[in-house]
């Protein structure tokens, strides 16, 4: 039984449920320790892309410094750039010592 006064009117929950939330971006920062299997291995693993996508997304990040790996909400977008930094070193780098950098920023420059 619901008390009343205490449940939400159905503008409440009409708003609520209709504000999208605001995207994120995942972005893979290059660096000269991994090499691009690692990267595409990584990219495979961790958020599914294709062996072309992934592929694409190593020579970019390559080429430009940076690339776009995944865009959803705030909230995943940090859990995607933690599960980047914990993915480990690249073993066919023995130099490597970790992790590749990640970062999140808010998609279309917002």
């Amino acid at each position: 039984m619901s008390t009343p006064g205490f449940a939400p009117t159905l503008e409440e929950t009409t708003s609520s449920k209709s504000r999208p939330l605001t995207p994120w971006h995942v972005i893979l920062l290059d660096d000269d320790d991994h090499s691009y299997q690692y990267v595409i291995d990584m990219l495979q693993r961790l958020f599914g892309h294709s062996l072309a996508a992934a592929y694409l997304m190593a020579k970019e990040v390559d080429l430009t410094g940076r690339v776009v790996v995944f865009t959803t909400h705030r909230e995943r977008a940090e859990l995607e750039r933690d599960r980047i930094h914990g993915f480990g070193a690249d073993p066919l780098i023995q130099r490597c010592k970790g992790s590749m950098s990640a970062l999140i920023e808010p998609a279309g420059g917002q």
